[in-house]
């Protein structure tokens, strides 16, 4: 495609994406409410493998924090590839703790859930193709 019509598309889509993450990343900082008890089950799998602390509230802020950081640093332009992929791997997690559709009997919040399972999977996906993009160029 022609770079005169990629250049003012790329930041504005690292933009956008962006800032869903530093949105969604302080509500959860502020108030991690009902997402701390919905992590619990997936922190606990992952503490068999990986040291986090005890603390889940800490660990569900922690994630929001990079949340955060790394949307703002993906709308700005800086270190996008790192920010994408920090972004993709934190969403995993969530993704598996928030919308466990699978576990849930009734089936307008089934659907509701794996709807949402699914959004967060595409979401995945333009992170990573956002990690494999270009580096930028002095020009944009």
């Amino acid at each position: 495609m022609n770079k005169r019509v990629l250049t003012p598309l790329r930041p504005a889509a690292r933009a956008l994406t962006g800032s869903t993450y530093i949105l969604l990343g302080f509500d959860a900082l502020r108030a991690p409410g009902g997402r701390v008890d919905q992590a619990g089950p997936v922190l606990s799998a992952m503490r068999k493998a990986v040291p986090l602390p005890d603390d889940d509230e800490l660990v569900v802020r922690a994630n929001a924090a990079l949340q955060v950081v790394c949307g703002a640093l993906l709308a700005m332009g800086r270190a996008p590839r790192l920010a994408s992929l920090a972004l993709a791997g934190s969403l995993v997690p969530t993704t598996l703790a928030g919308h466990a559709y699978w576990a849930i009997e009734d089936p307008a919040t089934r659907k509701i859930q794996r709807i949402q399972f699914h959004k967060n999977l595409a979401m995945i996906g333009g992170l990573i193709f956002s990690a494999l993009d270009e580096p930028r160029t002095p020009s944009e």
